[in-house]
């Protein structure tokens, strides 16, 4: 069995025509799970979930970008809240790591820490997955987040931290996904080798794009054959069982 799942995409972000020669080329993808970043991202991403029965979608609000007004973000809670059925997790949420290293940044962490303990109280009453940006220094504050909500089913998306941070993640339980870039950038691959496989899962992130091999292409699921592919040499572990592992990890945690 060599089924996929990407487990994180932004499939809103392509191009109508780009999601249907997607859908028509899939190579043993099975599901895309597809994070919002805002509420027009959330209603697309429900539309292309009605459409496409590969595509999941979770709603969220991106911490990569300014908080919008009281009132917008009250109708984004309200729009996810009516809703619900339709989500398979919370997601994309967390803490603006590069918008606050921008020139950019004119605000504080406060409101951003209330909007993602917001996004977690939601996880927590609705049973949900949650996914998340948290990367570096952000990460030992997102996990005490979830250790006071009990959060169990927690996903560090592209996770890039230190091996205390790793280990914490370990130690909770929690998962870490893997992009394309696992081929080429060292420290993404030392996150591989020390996170054990049941806790993975992979991901594109598109339509980022992605260097070496990957270099001027648009980002295409199919891509994750070749992540696989070199998670199974790192770990020294069969193809075949490096499929079969994360294709079950993350069918259990979203609950597919």
């Amino acid at each position: 069995m060599r089924k996929i799942i990407d487990c994180h995409v932004h499939l809103d972000k392509y191009l109508d025509e780009e999601i249907h020669t997607m859908m028509e080329t899939l190579d043993e993808v099975e599901t895309l799970i597809s994070v919002s970043y805002d509420l027009e991202s959330c209603k697309r991403n429900s539309y292309l979930s009605r459409i496409y029965p590969h595509v999941k979608s979770a709603f969220g609000f991106h911490p990569e970008q300014a908080i919008g007004s009281d009132e917008e973000m009250a109708d984004l809670f309200q729009w996810v809240y009516s809703h619900f059925d339709e989500m398979i997790a919370v997601g994309e949420v967390g803490l603006p790591f590069y918008l606050r290293t921008s020139t950019s940044w004119n605000s504080t962490m406060g409101p951003y820490l209330e909007l993602l303990e917001e996004w977690i109280k939601l996880a927590s009453k609705k049973n949900l997955p949650i996914s998340l940006h948290a990367i570096y220094d952000d990460v030992p504050t997102v996990c005490s987040m979830l250790e006071r909500y009990n959060i169990e089913q927690a996903h560090f998306h592209w996770f890039k931290g230190t091996d205390k941070d790793m280990n914490r993640i370990i130690q909770n339980g929690h998962f870490i996904s893997l992009t394309p870039d696992l081929i080429y950038e060292k420290d993404i691959q030392h996150i591989a080798k020390g996170f054990p496989l049941s806790q993975i899962m992979v991901e594109t992130d598109g339509p980022w794009l992605f260097e070496g091999p990957f270099s001027g292409r648009l980002t295409h699921p199919n891509m994750i054959h070749q992540t696989i592919r070199q998670l199974s040499d790192l770990k020294a572990i069969s193809v075949e069982k490096t499929y079969e592992t994360l294709y079950v990890n993350t069918k259990h945690f979203f609950r597919l």
